[in-house]
């Protein structure tokens, strides 16, 4: 499954969900495509586990600007269609400065689950990045906020259609895929317990965020 669009539009226009698209393609672009040394920009702006696990805290800032590096096209693009299609409602509900600080709050707790979910110490030495871990925050908040909103879904199951489901059973099979992902160790080279620890972090602040006076509208089913 893949999403297109949901049938959800904001109120107001997403500025900040906008900014942070833009910010990953640019910086992306700009070093990846541009920079001859991106793998070494990598080693030093990505997140290294060993790094906290050896107790150096001065590379902190490396949790906020490995959110911002991306692996690839595909890594990149993945991650900002799912920012694209669920960020723009949850800033709504929040509002931008609110949704800034969810957003790397998110990123945070899904590294730290990351870092707590390794199992040897050769793991600990390979950088961290991408976005999916705060996205994956903006999921859980989705859900829990627009469960009835429906999500275009584009099916690939012998043959490919366009159907259209509600976001509990979009984004609940999502992290359903996620959990196996990572209890089954399917899929080397991705961090499913960082999208898991995001997830969850962002069910359980969304509450916190979101503003008094929104009031999720309901869609029928």
């Amino acid at each position: 499954m893949f999403p297109i669009k949901d049938e959800n539009p904001p109120s107001k226009f997403p500025i900040l969900n906008l900014t942070l698209i833009i910010a990953n393609i640019v910086i992306f672009l700009g070093l990846y495509l541009f920079d001859g040394n991106y793998y070494e920009i990598i080693r030093d702006y990505g997140l290294i586990p060993g790094d906290f696990i050896n107790g150096h805290f001065d590379k902190f800032y490396t949790f906020f600007t490995s959110m911002f590096l991306h692996g690839n096209f595909l890594h990149l693009i993945g991650n900002m269609v799912y920012l694209y299609i669920f960020g723009d409602n949850v800033e709504d509900a929040f509002g931008s400065g609110r949704y800034l600080l969810f957003y790397f709050i998110c990123g945070i707790a899904a590294s730290i689950i990351h870092i707590l979910s390794l199992k040897s110490p050769k793991e600990y030495f390979i950088p961290t990045i991408g976005a999916s871990g705060a996205i994956s925050g903006v999921l859980g908040a989705y859900f829990l906020l627009y469960p009835r909103a429906r999500i275009v879904t584009l099916i690939f199951y012998g043959w490919i259609f366009l159907t259209s489901i509600p976001s509990i059973f979009f984004l609940g099979f999502w992290f359903l895929m996620q959990w196996l992902y990572a209890a089954f160790d399917i899929g080397g080279g991705v961090a499913y317990w960082a999208h898991i620890g995001g997830f969850i972090a962002g069910l359980a602040l969304a509450p916190i965020f979101k503003k008094e006076e929104e009031i999720e509208v309901t869609y029928g089913l």
